[in-house]
């Protein structure tokens, strides 16, 4: 089923503190391989930094609220998350969608984040490299992927 809410850019204060909320609320659904001190660590980098350094748009759900976003660097997405209790609705297809269709074709995924890997083999991305560690230098396998 896929979203009837238009992908937003635009994106105001509010909007911001409710990004991170999606991002903390999905990684506690889905990165079980964190420790709580990994999210502590990761949640102000997310804030403060990595939400700077991208392209953001998101889809809102029936009552206006952000129910995910991604984020993109060039031709790469560096950040998908979705609201879990939003999770199977065509959130993150629809999201992805827009990123390729505005140039995308590369993403990370950790390794360790089955469900990540097989929502992005089933959108036609195939690995080319893994690395050992996560862009911070955490011991989070990466699996670097590109449209097939």
């Amino acid at each position: 089923m896929k979203p009837d809410t238009e992908i937003l850019t635009t994106l105001s204060a509010t909007d911001r503190q409710r990004l991170v909320e999606v991002w903390e609320a999905a990684v506690r659904a889905t990165h079980d391989f964190l420790s709580e001190d990994d999210i502590q660590f990761f949640k102000p980098l997310v804030r403060d930094a990595y939400l700077d350094s991208v392209r953001l748009a998101c889809l809102r759900d029936a009552e206006g609220r952000i129910a995910g976003f991604v984020g993109t660097v060039g031709e790469k997405v560096e950040m998908l998350f979705v609201d879990p209790a939003q999770h199977g609705r065509g959130i993150g297809r629809a999201l992805m969608e827009h990123a390729l269709a505005q140039g995308a074709s590369t993403v990370d995924v950790n390794e360790q984040n089955p469900q990540a890997v097989g929502f992005y083999r089933r959108l036609g991305f195939v690995q080319y490299r893994r690395s050992e560690v996560d862009g911070a230098g955490k011991p989070f396998p990466i699996l670097h992927l590109r449209k097939g």
